[in-house]
């Protein structure tokens, strides 16, 4: 009631929309027919989940420093290249002094994070930063930063392929049935699952969120409070060029090679999830990437050819039913 004995209204509530998770469980529900085969289908699921988690952890920093940003970083694809390659630099450091196999790959995911989070600090700060505000420039002044990181990454490891072997606890497949899950698979997918919710948690639940949050929509105000938004815009785009180099770590074992290119590879697959999942949304890259992984394995078993072109044209049809993507930020 309110002064005048009036009821008062109701706070809008906003409804969760599942929608989204809806289309994702019909296209794994719609491809045991297809298949026809319950044990292919489970193998084709868990390799397509396990696909989509990778792609969420590269694409999650692209996502990241866009929506939180508003900067549109083309040079992306740098930070995924150079946590490949000094994955296998630590890794083969680590067999070197007689360390195990599986944490030599724990080292060199950390040791990814923090090289990538330094070049990603140093990126902002000499090429980013005279930008903000200005789409175009970005664009061009980044892909020019990925060109350049490219051809350093080249002088320093060479041009060649590099092997990235998984290590021998890694290897194979539990069986259920005549159903194959690869270890790895399992592996990759768990810490995809762990950097979503770590994300989520930050973003919704701590106080360094909520900052964020507030600086993109008021910037004046949160630094009239006396908290400097600058700061936490850097460690932003650290945080997203951390989450490029262990994600380059994780396509890297995926592929068990690299190549200076890696990240130039990548890069178009990234930007077809952070489309389909709405510009900036988490929630919407973390779908979208789940679908694409499915939809690549699942199309690359029924017609290895559709698979070429089968994500493009799922970003398509997604687009048409939702311009804006799965789950739009309001404020892009």
């Amino acid at each position: 009631m309110n002064a005048a004995g009036a009821p008062r209204s109701a706070l809008p509530k906003t409804s969760f929309d599942a929608r989204p998770l809806a289309l994702l469980a019909a296209l794994v529900l719609l491809a045991v027919p297809a298949i026809g085969s319950t044990s292919t289908w489970l193998t084709l699921t868990v390799a397509g989940l396990a696909m989509g988690l990778i792609v969420f952890v590269i694409a999650s920093g692209l996502t990241l420093i866009f929506g939180l940003m508003d900067v549109l970083n083309f040079g992306h694809g740098v930070f995924i290249a150079l946590g490949a390659f000094v994955a296998t630099s630590v890794m083969g450091w680590s067999a070197g002094i007689g360390l195990g196999a599986v944490a030599g790959m724990f080292a060199a995911m950390l040791a990814a994070m923090v090289v990538a989070g330094a070049v990603g600090w140093a990126f902002e700060r000499v090429i980013v930063r005279p930008v903000y505000g200005l789409h175009l420039k970005q664009i061009l002044i980044t892909m020019g930063g990925m060109i350049v990181g490219e051809e350093i990454i080249k002088v320093i490891w060479g041009p060649l392929q590099i092997a990235l072997p998984l290590p021998d606890e890694l290897r194979g497949a539990w069986l259920f049935g005549d159903a194959a899950v690869e270890k790895y698979r399992v592996l990759a997918a768990a810490i995809g699952l762990v950097v979503f919710a770590a994300l989520v948690f930050t973003l919704n639940r701590t106080k360094i969120g909520l900052l964020i949050r507030a600086g993109v929509q008021d910037r004046e105000m949160v630094e009239s409070l006396g908290y400097r938004i600058r700061r936490l815009f850097v460690g932003v785009f650290v945080a997203g060029s951390a989450l490029a180099g262990l994600g380059g770590v994780l396509w890297g074992l995926y592929q068990q090679s690299v190549t200076p290119q890696i990240g130039t590879q990548v890069t178009v697959l990234i930007f077809i999830v952070i489309i389909i999942g709405g510009l900036g949304s988490t929630l919407g890259c973390f779908v979208g990437a789940l679908l694409v992984g499915l939809m690549a394995n699942y199309t690359g078993f029924l017609a290895p050819k559709v698979a070429l072109f089968s994500n493009i044209a799922l970003m398509v049809a997604i687009l048409l039913w939702r311009p804006q993507g799965l789950y739009p930020v309001t404020n892009r």
